[in-house]
């Protein structure tokens, strides 16, 4: 799941980017998490246990990375299944409703529970008559309420309330079979993360391992504005610009380390990759001698944080951050959606191509990857890095739950391939606002347009001037091209905008 391999071009060009290749996804960190979940109520009888099943390919030595730096000897196959995965930004999640996402092909609802004041994820299907809880609602008390039939659970997935049930009859909302399965959840770095398996002895994960952490998004000196987007592939590759010296130091299960010339690539499986190192100083850029101004421009820092959260087959989800310690006024000053019109065009770039790409890969199969791509260049060390530690510790492939197959949906219509709405809008927080803002503005200068039109031509000719009529059609005309103008806006940067490449 390559996700991830994505040029440092998506941070906006106003600010100084570093010189990393290309980024890619998948990376832990055991450090102490910012917040702990309670302990869950595992229902036996909905429970649900995967068992990923890895499959041992052999790759030959491939030449950016060096197979000394490889671990040797037997090591454990690595277990989609048994890791901490990424759901949603909480800037992005509405306390107020239930969420329904899918990670790892499993069908959770996100909700907020305000009597334990903290993030639930619940199997996504109520146990009565397997209604989605996510179209549901949280009610007066602060439960998630099933709307089919009202049956309400609380954070613990307890069934507290069957309106059909008698008062004065069995207590059914007390049996087993009437809970939700609850997965183990927590919030680190301002991200809800989940334990994809409900089995009781997983109870206490959180005490035993951790999600990756990353400081910097917990820093208050380092800005930490964050995105999201669904995209149709599972794998990212991106051509880079010009030759750069990276190096795979260490390659094991737990990842790998890439060095380069300003910082350092890390991948931790097995959904985040990030880049970091310090900002080159302007008058090292340019060839001038070190000055004081130099020497505290040394101390800017910036990090390219990809996180690639496997959806289903053919789709994954991906956040990103780009947190850095200058510039931080910026963040506050520019709303989140404007750096995220920038940031989709990125993703809009490669996003066909991409999809193309997997299916290609799909069809000689993720084994021979090394064999039918030509990489022999050292800017492709991570990419390289990312297909060896797949193909050795991971089976080379996502290992999905028993109910997909290995193969890929079919290539959908392209305006359905690049939608921005239904993939990002719809899940960002400040997007939604934002076409909701505009909207209302285009109805606004449509209006004042019509108005215009119909003062002028209410009016008798005698009692309006020649300026004051000339003004009226001009304010008329205005408005009416602004609001074309906004509409295609609108259009081109919140719901479909085909890349074409040769144009550009």
């Amino acid at each position: 799941m390559e996700a991830a391999l994505r040029p440092c071009s998506m941070v906006l060009s106003s600010l100084p980017t570093l010189p990393f290749e290309k980024p890619i996804l998948h990376l832990p960190f055991n450090s102490t998490p910012t917040s702990i979940f309670r302990p869950i109520r595992q229902c036996t009888a909905r429970s649900r246990v995967f068992t990923a099943v890895s499959s041992t390919v052999s790759t030959e030595p491939i030449n950016p990375v060096e197979p000394e730096i490889e671990s040797h000897g037997e090591e454990e196959k690595f277990n989609w299944l048994l890791q901490w995965y990424p759901v949603m930004p909480v800037c992005d999640l509405d306390k107020r409703i239930p969420h329904a996402k899918k990670v790892m092909g499993l069908d959770v609802v996100v909700w907020w529970d305000r009597n334990e004041n903290a993030w639930k994820v619940f199997d996504d299907m109520c146990p009565h008559r397997l209604a989605p809880l996510s179209e549901g609602r949280i009610d007066q008390w602060g439960r998630l309420q099933c709307v089919y039939h009202g049956w309400c659970f609380n954070g613990s997935g307890d069934c507290k309330f069957i309106p059909q049930a008698p008062p004065d009859g069995p207590p059914f909302h007390t049996f087993k079979k009437a809970c939700v399965s609850v997965y183990p959840t927590t919030v680190q770095n301002d991200i809800v993360w989940f334990w994809p398996n409900t089995d009781p002895q997983y109870e206490d994960i959180l005490t035993k391992k951790q999600p990756p952490y990353i400081p910097e998004l917990d820093d208050p000196s380092y800005t930490r504005l964050m995105g999201n987007r669904d995209i149709p592939y599972v794998k990212a590759d991106r051509e880079g610009g010009r030759p750069l010296e990276i190096k795979i130091e260490k390659l094991d299960q737990s990842g790998f380390i890439g060095k380069q010339e300003w910082g350092t690539n890390k991948f931790i499986p097995p959904c985040v990759f990030y880049a970091y190192g310090q900002v080159p100083p302007m008058e090292k850029m340019n060839g001038s001698a070190s000055s004081a101004k130099t020497k505290k421009e040394a101390q800017r820092r910036m990090l390219l944080i990809f996180i690639c959260v496997p959806v289903s087959p053919g789709y994954s989800r991906l956040i990103w951050a780009f947190p850095r310690n200058f510039g931080v006024w910026i963040d506050r000053v520019v709303p989140r959606w404007i750096f995220h019109l920038g940031q989709n065009l990125i993703l809009d770039s490669d996003l066909y191509l991409l999809h193309v790409s997997e299916h290609k890969i799909m069809d000689i199969g993720p084994s021979n990857w090394l064999k039918a791509c030509f990489v022999p260049t050292k800017s492709d060390a991570c990419v390289v890095g990312f297909r060896k530690w797949l193909n050795k510790y991971a089976g080379g492939q996502v290992n999905w739950p028993t109910k997909f197959s290995s193969s890929l949906p079919p290539t959908p219509p392209r305006e359905q391939l690049m939608d921005r709405y239904w993939s990002h809008v719809v899940n960002c927080s400040s997007c939604r606002v934002a076409i909701k803002g505009l909207n209302a503005l285009e109805i606004v200068l449509q209006v004042v347009s019509v108005a215009a039109i119909g003062i002028l031509a209410a009016t008798k000719q005698s009692l309006m001037s020649v300026s004051a009529r000339t003004a009226l059609v001009s304010m008329a005309v205005i408005c009416f091209a602004a609001s074309r103008w906004l509409s295609h806006f609108i259009y081109k940067n919140f719901h479909f905008h085909d890349y074409n490449h040769a144009l550009r």
